[in-house]
């Protein structure tokens, strides 16, 4: 007698338990290492004792950072979510255009950001080729621009690619029921379009919010020097020569992976909603 398939949704996961358990366990020992250096029982001088002065000692520079990475990968995720949408509708049926958009992804970022700086600079090449005189603060200014469009520019690919996929196969038969049932462009939109959408742009927004969160070669490379992205505030002070200041580095790394898991808690809640509101 045949074995029964699985239900969708169902299928067990044993073959991928070894990667997972080894995974876990060297991001596991890497978070407790850091949170034990973040509350002193793991200096590298002096004797280890409980305490949360590291927190106290970079409070101000904490609450700045934080905010300052919640906004730059907020803006940067909203941008890459509208192109990214509108990028995916564009693909259905034109595989040139989905293999365009592929070639943007496999790009490291640090070179996104090098020829980012090199479009927007006051010296750069937009500049000269419109020769606008007194050229915006682009790179390094007051409102992290640089920083946002190519977090944008990057992301956007991959939620394009994402949210396409899930699309595929699937969007033309229901647009076309909806169609013959008196539906018109934005109605279809609306109640199609965007409901088979919402899944993969979803999961799509969380990954690119969160590695805008927590990345910081970005913000290193086009930000300003002050005030410091949480990143690159812990990126700084983990390079110390100040040993004192280590566990300072690993307060920033606990708050940044705290607020990442936060994020990702609460993606993950409405994504299981979305998904039920589609089944």
């Amino acid at each position: 007698m045949a074995r029964p398939l699985p239900r969708p949704g169902t299928a067990p996961g044993w073959p991928a338990l070894p990667a997972v358990v080894l995974v876990l366990a060297v991001v596991g020992a890497g978070l407790v290492t850091v949170l034990l250096q973040a509350l002193g029982l793991l200096p590298l001088i002096g004797v280890p004792r409980l305490s949360g002065a590291a927190f106290g000692d970079v409070g101000r520079d904490l609450g700045t950072g934080t905010a300052l990475s919640l906004a730059i990968a907020a803006a940067s995720t909203a941008v890459a979510a509208v192109v990214g949408l509108a990028t995916a509708l564009l693909l259905t049926g034109r595989r040139w255009l989905g293999a365009a958009a592929a070639l943007t992804v496999p790009v490291p970022h640090l070179v996104g950001a090098a020829a980012m700086g090199l479009l927007l600079a006051d010296s750069g090449v937009l500049a000269r080729w419109t020769g606008m005189a007194g050229w915006p603060e682009l790179v390094g200014g007051r409102w992290w621009v640089a920083v946002v469009a190519e977090y944008a520019w990057k992301e956007s690919a991959f939620v394009a690619l994402l949210v396409a996929g899930a699309l595929a196969g699937r969007l033309g038969p229901l647009r076309e029921t909806a169609a013959l049932l008196g539906a018109g462009p934005w109605r279809r939109l609306r109640h199609v379009t965007l409901p088979l959408a919402a899944p993969a742009l979803l999961a799509a927004c969380t990954i690119s919010f969160v590695y805008a969160f927590g990345s910081y070669e970005v913000a290193a490379l086009l930000g300003r020097a002050s005030p410091e992205p949480l990143p690159v505030l812990a990126y700084r002070l983990s390079r110390s020569i100040q040993l004192t200041e280590r566990p300072q580095a690993a307060a920033a790394a606990v708050v940044l992976v705290v607020v990442g898991l936060a994020v990702v808690a609460v993606a993950a809640v409405a994504l299981r909603r979305s998904l039920a509101r589609t089944t």
